[in-house]
């Protein structure tokens, strides 16, 4: 792993009027690392995300990506710099193909002034990249279907995959599994695995299911009530007492 964080918070706060969300939260994750963030609800996960990908900006402290401060800079430039983050309602272009969801990313990435037809018709190493693109994600054999008529699991996928494309260095993935049922979850926990192992992006995932944390987490850190609880590997955040009782009064198990 590398010495220097991929992404490193210190003392981070932030309240909304005289309601404090966020309360010096430090945590570290470095490169190749995969980490999971949880907590009961209420307990600042979206805003800590939030801050941390542009949305909002702290009141105090700061956020460290690859060694430079980003606290407050805004989203698109995040992106530019590696850092994205895949929202927990799908977020894609529905009318277009499968295919042309990725163009539309890979146009933007390689700064071509070509449109979605002419991407295809002229560009074909875009519309190959694009396929290789979606045959990470186990889509390659949907690339022309159009996106709206897709199961609710593989228009997750796109949403993916469209992250992929602009060649990430941190992901931050909120509640990835929202909304699926088991098979398209399991699924999800694969597919999040093996990118993870296989490619040079990080993984930093939010969720609420139980099983999908302890079963992708390298290690994870808990949130409660706007503070970093815990930290640790799932064994000993599964063993941790005090994680126990801001989970249900005591009960916290990989099934959830």
């Amino acid at each position: 792993m590398s010495e220097q964080p991929i992404l490193e918070v210190k003392n981070l706060s932030k309240s909304f009027g005289k309601f404090k969300v966020l309360s010096n939260v430090s945590l570290k994750i470095e490169k190749g690392q995969l980490c999971a963030l949880i907590g009961p609800n209420g307990a600042g996960k979206t805003t800590f995300y939030n801050v941390v990908t542009g949305r909002y900006r702290p009141d105090r402290g700061s956020v460290l990506f690859e060694g430079r401060d980003i606290s407050g800079v805004q989203t698109h430039r995040l992106t530019s710099m590696g850092l994205l983050r895949s929202f927990q309602i799908t977020n894609i272009f529905p009318a277009l193909t499968v295919l042309e969801n990725i163009l539309a990313p890979l146009v933007v990435y390689h700064a071509k002034g070509y449109s979605f037809l002419r991407a295809i018709k002229k560009q074909p190493a875009l519309a190959d990249e694009a396929k290789h693109i979606l045959g990470r994600v186990g889509l390659e054999n949907k690339w022309d279907q159009v996106a709206s008529t897709l199961a609710y699991g593989d228009r997750r996928l796109i949403e993916i995959a469209l992250v992929l494309a602009c060649r990430p260095k941190l992901v931050l993935l909120d509640e990835p599994t929202a909304g699926m049922n088991p098979e398209e979850t399991d699924r999800m926990i694969k597919l999040i695995k093996e990118l993870a192992g296989r490619s040079e992006t990080t993984f930093f995932v939010v969720e609420h299911d139980m099983k999908v944390v302890f079963s992708v987490a390298e290690k994870i850190f808990v949130l409660n009530q706007g503070e970093l609880l815990a930290e640790g590997t799932p064994e000993e955040i599964r063993s941790n007492q005090k994680v126990k009782v801001a989970y249900l009064g005591g009960y916290l198990d990989a099934k959830g």
